[in-house]
């Protein structure tokens, strides 16, 4: 269905602050928990803005299954790692090696593939990486040495990386700031199962398959997704004209100025319903060549990434995934499978992959509060007389902030005195329950915070993300087994999650006073020269 357009800039940002919103809704505007559309949509039927929810959330559904099959592929074969060392002769963790340098790869891959896809389009990226993710998912199941192994799990892995920003540019492109977060939130779940991988692969052993089928279903997954994605994902960049400010009205001119305002708005919309371009054809959306934008630089976008290093929320992000996929979920995947085979549990190999039930629980005990952020963000909003705070949501992460680091300590006592194995399960879903919340929270925090060239956020957040999870992760195993699963796992661990996870409270506090002294930096103005239309909402 058609969006209402809307004239005025009445919703743009408060005041020149970045994450401040103006959501106020005037009589007769289309609204949704009681607040004005924003971003304002063109009326070209061609502006995402404009589809079909349909269309939408089957781009949002092909989004959300790279990111599952990218993740799952990804960590999934650390079932096989105690495999792999006898195969190929190997310690366990060298072994671990195939888990940790594909992780590296994943990351590294934005710094390609994000300046590509605004160079050339996000269409012809999404399609030719599942393409060629897919053909390193065939090699990796044919492979038969260590370094051939090795060579096509990187090779996957750094195709299928830009499923970690795909999603967050497109949610970004297509939905209003009011969907935003429940539509993460969704991405955020496909992600985060991504981590049920083990659970799979370990199913496929204990049938009595060998490690190899775990690539053949990945790769006809993979083949069904670029069919998906070739007939649904439409080419979502758009350049989507500012609108027109309205007069200003004081006490003295307020009818008059309502009356220019109404004339000038009926003469915006006859002008620009006269050229309102015809909705693509299907053959025309199917096209994958999205031709080329000469006004974005390649290497100058790979370059200013960079500086997003010194944006605090930018930055909490990048160490919130990297901690709790470095220091949780590497710890849950390679320890459980050592721990459960051996005295006093005595699993066979084939059942060390089922800690991922405990992940599927964690993650589905959260679905249902999906919607809590945008709901709370919602209602402060109206409280704030229609003023949108990026920090506005942030209270949803209160329980999350107390349950992860407790997930933890139980996962590393049981590990440590061999308690009973329902600690090992209560202690990953319990960790990954706050998880999902952390990832999807300050996702959405950072992107309503500073939203000038998003694509340039994203590079940034998922290279430092892997690049922490993969130096946490490189020797992890060594470390845990020489020191001890407590001192380890429920002790250090333990303590760096909690000083991230009450960094919350600092951006509740002054979250606001951070990004009013940041948008007035040398930062700021790099940013507003190069900020790309249609970007910056």
């Amino acid at each position: 269905m058609a969006v209402t357009v809307r004239h005025d800039v009445h919703s743009h940002a408060h005041e020149d602050i970045p994450g401040t919103v103006n959501l106020q809704a005037r009589e007769g505007e289309e609204t949704h928990y009681g607040q004005a559309l924003f971003p304002v949509p063109s009326a070209d039927p061609n502006d995402p803005l404009q589809w079909p929810k349909f269309k939408k959330h089957m781009i949002l559904f092909c989004c959300a299954m790279f990111s599952f099959l990218g993740n799952s592929a990804l960590i999934g074969p650390s079932t096989y790692i105690s495999i792999y060392a006898l195969e190929f002769d190997i310690d366990v963790n060298k072994a671990a090696g195939l888990v940790n340098y594909p992780n590296l790869a994943f990351g590294f891959s934005s710094l390609v593939l994000v300046p590509l896809y605004k160079k050339i389009g996000r269409r012809p990226v999404m399609l030719f990486s599942i393409f060629a993710y897919a053909i390193g998912i065939i090699a990796a199941s044919q492979a038969t040495t260590f370094g051939g192994l090795m060579g096509a799990r990187v090779v996957h892995a750094f195709f299928s990386g830009v499923c970690e920003a795909l999603p967050v540019q497109l949610v970004n492109d297509i939905f209003f700031i009011h969907e935003r977060g429940k539509k993460l939130g969704w991405y955020t779940v496909a992600l985060c199962l991504g981590a049920t991988g083990p659970m799979f692969s370990g199913f496929m052993l204990a049938a009595g398959f060998s490690w190899n089928l775990f690539f053949y279903v990945e790769f006809a997954f993979a083949g069904a997704l670029l069919l998906l994605a070739f007939f649904f994902v439409e080419e979502t960049r758009y350049t989507r004209a500012p609108p027109l400010p309205s007069p200003t009205a004081t006490e003295t001119n307020l009818s008059a100025a309502k009356a220019e305002t109404a004339a000038l708005e009926e003469s915006i919309s006859d002008s620009r319903s006269a050229s309102v371009p015809p909705r693509k054809t299907f053959l025309q959306q199917l096209s994958p060549w999205s031709g080329i934008d000469h006004s974005t630089p390649f290497f100058m976008t790979m370059l200013r990434s960079f500086t997003y290093l010194i944006v605090p929320s930018t930055f909490w992000v990048i160490t919130t995934y990297g901690l709790y996929i470095g220091l949780a979920g590497f710890a849950f995947s390679f320890i459980f499978p050592i721990k459960i085979v051996q005295a006093p549990y005595f699993w066979p190999q084939t059942n060390s992959g089922l800690h991922a039930i405990a992940t599927l629980v964690g993650f589905a005990l959260a679905l249902p509060l999906l919607p809590a952020s945008d709901r709370l963000a919602a209602y402060l909003t109206k409280r704030n007389n229609g003023i949108r705070e990026a920090e506005m949501r942030l209270g949803v992460l209160l329980p999350a902030m107390v349950i992860a680091p407790a997930g933890q300590i139980l996962f590393g006592l049981t590990a440590e005195h061999d308690l009973h194995w329902m600690g090992y399960m209560a202690g990953v879903a319990m960790t990954q329950w706050g998880a999902y919340f952390y990832f999807t929270v300050t996702l959405a925090y950072a992107v309503d915070s500073y939203t000038a060239n998003l694509s340039e956020m994203l590079i940034i957040m998922n290279l430092g993300k892997q690049a922490i999870s993969f130096g946490l992760g490189l020797n992890v195993l060594d470390w845990i087994l020489e020191t001890g699963y407590a001192k380890v796992i429920a002790g250090a661990f333990v303590g760096v999650m909690v000083v991230n996870n009450l960094v919350v409270f600092v951006f509740m506090l002054w979250g606001k006073k951070i990004r009013v002294a940041t948008s007035k930096t040398w930062l700021a103005r790099l940013h507003a020269k190069s900020a790309v239309a249609g970007e910056t909402h």
